[in-house]
């Protein structure tokens, strides 16, 4: 019996030791993946939006009278002078006013002429005592009604003839038409808009701004330009006027910038690029690879020097650039980052990387 206990106990022990080989979990293998480690640094972006060049002032122009237009002479994009006829009404009506009002002066001056006449006999009369004071009275009251009736014929002539001038339409300042909306044979209404006119001088460069864009840490007020057509005509701005108020349409806000020294060739209407630098910030760069998600919010692998363990931590992205994403939260200088390699990690598994010694 002894021989057969110990055969017994020998293979119980052995059926013990081979459930124990199975009951064991194969310890997990390291991920090999590249890691770098990560040192903020201060980094200065820019912003670069097209927009386009404007006249610095801009007016509507239009007839002061009513009428018929008879002729026009520009066209848009003209250069025109100060005082340069640009179109012209039928001006019938206002010479057939000066023409009433003129009679009007010269009735009025007959009429002085007889109450003058007629004042100084009353005047010669009373110092001799062959009239009345009545009379006197009245002579000298014709008198000077007679004077205000002219002075009013005379202003109601200033008035016709005034109004006979501005039957033509002649440009207030040098400049370039950039509108029109009137044609012969069309008839306009006093102070409707014919004509718009880009006055020659100052030129701004108009932007619009999204509100995501305005609301960025803007380093001062300078602008580069460049034209679009030509990257190689270039001007310096500086930030003039920013509207008070987002357009609903487009949400955006209109900047206007003024032009230093505008190059001959940065013309009207001109599409032109203005970049302007953003506020220097401590961000960390890492490649597109670093970049995972925990959740919906973006997250980088990060390595425990200790353990060798890697762990998904959150971070908040400053920008997008080509090849980089810049971190500007969650990251402290001297961790290590998994910048490749991390796609197939899962929280707590254990890596190695090049240099590891361990």
């Amino acid at each position: 019996m002894t021989p057969i206990g110990g055969l017994t106990l020998a293979l119980a022990a052995a059926a013990l030791a081979g459930c124990d080989d199975h009951a064991a979990a194969p310890a997990a293998r390291p991920a090999f993946v590249r890691t770098e480690i990560v040192q903020p640094k201060d980094r200065q972006a820019s912003l670069t939006l097209t927009g386009e060049v404007q006249s610095r002032f801009r007016a509507d122009l239009s007839f002061r009278v009513s009428g018929r237009v008879i002729a026009r002479f520009v066209e848009v994009g003209t250069h025109v002078e100060a005082g340069e006829v640009l179109a012209l009404l039928d001006p019938a009506e206002q010479e057939a006013d000066v023409d009433a009002a003129t009679a009007a002066v010269l009735a009025a001056e007959a009429q002085l002429r007889v109450a003058k006449t007629t004042f100084e006999r009353q005047k010669s009369l009373i110092a001799s005592g062959f009239t009345t004071r009545t009379a006197y009275d009245q002579a000298q009251e014709g008198l000077r009604t007679a004077e205000g009736a002219l002075e009013s014929a005379r202003a109601l002539l200033g008035t016709s003839k005034d109004a006979l001038g501005y039957t033509a339409l002649r440009a207030e300042a040098d400049g370039v038409v950039t509108a029109r909306n009137l044609e012969t044979g069309q008839v306009v209404q006093a102070a409707q808009p014919v004509f718009s006119l880009a006055q020659d001088g100052e030129r701004d460069a108009v932007f619009d701004v999204y509100e995501s864009m305005f609301l960025g840490n803007a380093d001062g007020g300078d602008v580069s330009l460049r034209l679009v057509a030509d990257s190689g005509v270039t001007a310096n701005g500086e930030v003039r006027e920013i509207s008070p108020a987002v357009d609903p349409r487009s949400s955006t806000i209109r900047v206007k910038v003024a032009i230093k020294a505008p190059p001959v060739t940065m013309t009207l209407g001109s599409a032109v690029a203005g970049t302007v630098k953003v506020k220097a910030e401590r961000q960390v760069a890492l490649p597109w690879s670093a970049l995972m998600a925990a959740g919906t919010r973006p997250a980088v692998w990060t390595v425990d020097p200790a353990t060798r363990i890697a762990s998904l931590k959150p971070v908040i992205v400053g920008g997008y650039e080509a090849g980089e994403v810049l971190i500007k939260a969650g990251l402290e200088p001297g961790e290590r980052v998994v910048v490749d390699g991390g796609k197939l990690l899962s929280v707590g598994q254990p890596v190695t990387y090049e240099g590891d010694h361990s």
